[in-house]
């Protein structure tokens, strides 16, 4: 009675440690399945992504390539004036302001940009050539504002 006791025993054993396995490696092969990329599949929605992107940036540009909220690509204003009035003015602000920016940062001042003389003046490398004043200053300001940011966060 003892022997079969024993033989019962082992194979119920053998049979408990066989359905172990067999499940632990059920449910490795679930877990590779589910995490496994396809590459033409991925491509695609990469694909399909750009392709989004696209429609939606073509959608908010107008004729000119300026979206429509009055914004050009740059994140900048459009207030008008010539390309070379404007790309004059944004380097200059931007230049100016974040030189005043990384200088009030690395002199621990507060974070201030409307108090320089230069985002006042606005008028750094203005020629009459260029177009209006007025328009010139509004694209400098915009641009010193970002540029001093940027410098003040030391970028």
């Amino acid at each position: 009675m003892r022997l079969s006791e024993l033989r019962n025993k082992t194979v119920a054993g053998l049979f408990a440690l066989a359905c172990l396995v067999s499940i632990g490696i059920a449910s490795n092969l679930t877990a590779n399945a589910q995490y496994r990329t396809d590459p033409y599949r991925q491509n695609q929605q990469d694909r399909d992504y750009r392709d989004q992107r696209r429609r939606d940036r073509d959608r908010d540009r107008d004729d000119n390539g300026r979206n429509r909220r009055g914004r050009n690509n740059d994140g900048y204003g459009n207030y008008g004036g010539s390309f070379q009035l404007r790309q004059t003015a944004l380097n200059a602000g931007a230049n100016d302001g974040n030189k005043a920016g990384r200088e009030d940062r690395s002199r621990n001042r507060a974070f201030d940009y409307r108090s320089k003389s230069a985002f006042q003046k606005a008028t750094k490398d203005y020629s009459s050539r260029l177009g209006d004043r007025e328009i010139y200053r509004q694209y400098y300001r915009e641009a010193f504002s970002h540029g001093y940011t940027e410098g003040y966060q030391g970028y």
